[in-house]
């Protein structure tokens, strides 16, 4: 093999090596593309995620409170009940003294 065939043929090796990492990276940036449609679409989704959190977050807020209110309303209705259950152990002990003293005077006469 002459001087003039070797350079042709590096040539030819080189010109198909450069056209094969040309076609790669062409299949490669054909595949792995974002198009507009496609960035707009992501762009949506992440605009309906935040506006999902926020709704998330403001539901956790609502019940929380809701939450603090009925417990509230809970330990206010048991103080109540309690109140009530002392009112009336103290009026049946009144009225349990009052049937003695009545029995008491019944019989005393």
């Amino acid at each position: 093999m002459n001087r003039v065939k070797f350079i042709i043929a590096t040539a030819i090796v080189l010109f198909i090596a450069f056209c094969v990492g040309w076609f790669a990276n062409w299949l490669i940036h054909r595949f792995t593309r974002v198009s507009k449609s496609d960035m707009g679409e992501l762009e949506k989704m992440a605009q309906e995620l935040h506006e999902a959190e926020e709704t998330r977050d403001q539901a956790i807020t609502y019940l929380q409170q809701r939450e603090a209110e009925l417990t509230n309303q809970l330990a206010q209705a048991e103080a109540e009940l309690s109140a009530t259950m002392d009112g009336l152990r103290e009026a049946r002990h009144e009225a349990e003294e009052l049937r003695a003293y009545i029995e008491r005077t019944n019989a005393a006469r």
